[in-house]
């Protein structure tokens, strides 16, 4: 991720929801020359997407409560601390549906998933890493 991405306010990442990872990967692959970078997480693969140096996205298997329903793209904005940003979304009138997890890798982010009022889906993370070198 270089320096868009981190700003709060900035689109910092994008993740596929798919049935059929390998078929996204590969759909993806040719379309846009991403490359992909495999990581072990505690539910299973998570497929990091590449695009040059910068890693801009991921693809991974539907939960249970996504196989239901159609492959998505779920955008993630960046955000200053996503604790805050996530109670204050709740006050708004949004919806929690994840709260904010610590992505369990070394200086990974901070993240949650909330639904505004209109019922759009959106994540919200922090990129620890990123503001331990602002804080500098």
């Amino acid at each position: 991720m270089g320096k868009y991405g981190y700003n709060h306010g900035d689109f910092g990442w994008n993740e596929l929801a798919v049935d059929n990872t390998q078929k996204a990967i590969e759909f993806y692959s040719q379309l846009l020359a991403w490359q992909v970078e495999e990581m072990d997480m505690p539910d299973g693969k998570y497929h990091v997407l590449i695009n040059g140096e910068e890693k801009v996205g991921g693809i991974v298997a539907k939960d249970a409560e996504q196989a239901a329903g159609p492959s998505a793209w779920l955008p993630y904005i960046t955000v200053d601390n996503v604790d805050e940003a996530t109670a204050k979304a709740f006050d708004l009138g949004g919806k929690v549906i994840a709260p904010p997890i610590d992505i369990p890798v070394e200086n990974g982010p901070r993240f949650a998933m909330i639904e505004d009022p209109s019922g759009a889906k959106l994540g919200l993370i922090t990129y620890v890493a990123q503001n331990a070198e602002a804080a500098v």
